[in-house]
């Protein structure tokens, strides 16, 4: 039998998944059922653009409640109290900068369930956080990326 897949994730990540989750099955779906509702008393559902619009958007609501379920039920929440204070890990904020002399970067390294690079948080699975993951505070490491390779030194873990 195949190993189920984790995800890993901070406390404030599994809330927000948790929040939503209510938020999709409370108010979402009721939501949905009335747009159906009102869609078919329009007629012919064989030309109804509302009633596929609906429809459409109550598909992907379903699959979004299943692929939250699976995430929270496979929810591997992120402790790094075995982990020195210097040493980059899921769930930690990294400072870098890359070499010779760009700015300075900052992000959290978090599951990828809860990534958003636009917030300053990008997934465990991405180069870069693989490529920094394990290292310490003031090494420079070889990062390899889609676009290359970058050299970056590390100013900075929280």
């Amino acid at each position: 039998m195949a190993e189920e897949k984790t995800y890993p994730m901070t406390v404030e990540g599994k809330q927000k998944l948790e929040e939503e989750l209510n938020t999709l099955k409370t108010t979402k779906r009721s939501e949905i059922i009335e747009r159906i509702k009102i869609a078919r008393s329009f007629g012919d559902l064989s030309e109804n653009s509302e009633y596929e619009s609906a429809k459409d958007e109550q598909s992907f609501v379903e699959g979004r409640i299943k692929t939250i379920e699976q995430m929270l039920n496979h929810a591997e929440i992120i402790d790094n109290g075995d982990i020195d204070a210097d040493e980059i890990a899921v769930g930690k904020s990294v400072t870098f900068q890359e070499l010779p002399d760009e700015e300075p970067e900052t992000y959290s390294i978090v599951g990828a369930a809860e990534a958003d690079p636009f917030a300053g948080k990008i997934s465990n699975e991405s180069p870069i956080a693989k490529g920094l993951v394990g290292h310490r505070l003031g090494e420079v490491v070889e990062i390899e990326t889609p676009g290359g390779s970058m050299k970056v030194k590390i100013t900075e873990v929280k």
